[in-house]
């Protein structure tokens, strides 16, 4: 669904950028609580991830393939916040070097792929999880939902931006009914792949996912007729590291964008299919990327089409795991400075408030003091005055 330049105006095309950047800009500041020194470094592979699946087109219907949006499984992942800067950077490493989606775009892009497919499926999935058992079946459940969900949403949105700012007449009924119902058949698989992802991750590492914490309760004793909590038996384990589901995701990006991706789908995609048969492509611009060394995810030079595609599928998974990671751990860096600040500021405040009340503390002894000269004073006054 990667939007190219020319079919959105540039009026509505420089709307969706201010959305865009205001939606990433709140992100940087809300990912700041979802990340730490565990969650940084796969938060990168989440999105290396996202970008090696996608490029593995899978056929919906005569003529047409889909590929994964990824919002859903990123927000389940790593959080809602942290998956719109995944899908964020993801586009940009394939707006930039492969020449896939407009730049003049770009903001249409994000806040299509990315915004509304995260909060689509943030809400879906954390109101199924409220009622469904607190177990690890219900995650996958409300994954494949919520991922479901989110294609056709970004699909409608998507013909919301072409109502207002298309470069065509077409009617956005007719858009819209056709965006829609191939979409819904994408959905299914993006709802496959984001319930396979997130199923494997669980079962080696629930402490990971973003969107399993806290899904055990508690366990509860009746104390005097009410609930309480029940102490733990053990004491909580230390956090393991996730090297080992590091190395695992990395590799299996690398296989999936170097290898499995020569066997992808070559029909058109969702949208190019819906833009050729309805006539929105018409005013269609070239790439300012077009001629990039990657463009059309080949590299240049090589004519042997496996090893073309095969390398730049690597080169991408590789640029995207070094800038998003880089992202990330600068968002983790500010907040660890930032709770460093205010751990200081605490700790001169309260040094403050000591030294306030010492000098108060003082102040009262010389006061005291001072009194009880002053009385002792004036007594042996007295006594002087009677012995007079």
């Amino acid at each position: 669904m990667h939007v190219p330049d020319g079919f959105i105006d540039a009026p509505a095309s420089a709307v969706a950028g201010v959305v865009a950047a205001g939606a990433v800009a709140v992100s940087l500041k809300g990912a700041r609580k979802e990340l730490d020194e565990r969650t940084a470094p796969l938060a990168g592979l989440v999105a290396a991830f996202v970008f090696a699946v996608q490029m593995l087109n899978f056929p919906v219907a005569a003529g047409t393939s889909g590929h994964l949006l990824g919002g859903a499984l990123a927000a389940i992942l790593v959080g809602p916040y942290t998956g719109v800067l995944c899908i964020s950077v993801v586009l940009l490493m394939q707006g930039v070097l492969f020449a896939d989606g407009g730049l003049t775009a770009l903001g249409v892009n994000i806040t299509t792929m990315g915004v509304v497919t995260v909060l689509v499926a943030s809400f879906a999935f954390r109101g199924l999880l409220a009622v469904l058992p607190r177990r690890r079946g219900s995650v996958t459940v409300a994954a494949f939902v919520a991922a479901l969900l989110s294609v056709p949403a970004a699909a409608a949105f998507f013909t919301l931006v072409y109502a207002v700012g298309g470069t065509t007449d077409v009617p956005a009924g007719t858009v819209l009914t056709a965006m829609v119902g191939v979409h819904v058949l994408i959905g299914i698989g993006e709802a496959v792949i984001t319930t396979a992802t997130v199923g494997a991750v669980i079962a080696v590492r629930p402490d990971l996912v973003h969107g399993a914490r806290g899904l055990t309760a508690p366990l509860k004793l009746r104390v005097g007729g009410e609930l309480v909590d029940a102490a733990p038996a053990t004491p909580a384990p230390a956090p393991r590291s996730p090297r080992k589901v590091w190395i695992a995701g990395l590799v299996t990006s690398l296989l999936l964008a170097g290898f499995v991706s020569f066997y992808a789908s070559a029909s058109p995609d969702g949208l190019e299919k819906v833009a050729a048969d309805q006539g929105i492509d018409r005013k269609v611009e070239e790439h300012a990327a077009k001629d990039s060394p990657l463009a059309d995810y080949g590299v240049q030079d090589i004519a042997n089409a496996r090893l073309s595609g095969g390398l730049a599928g690597v080169i991408g998974v590789a640029a995207t795991i070094v800038v998003g990671t880089g992202v990330f751990w600068t968002v983790r860096r500010r907040r660890t400075e930032a709770a460093g600040r205010t751990e200081a500021t605490g700790r001169t405040e309260a040094t403050g408030r000591t030294e306030a009340t010492g000098r108060t503390e003082a102040a009262a002894r010389t006061e005291s003091s001072a009194r009880t000269e002053s009385s002792a004073r004036t007594e042996s006054a007295a006594r002087t005055d009677e012995t007079g």
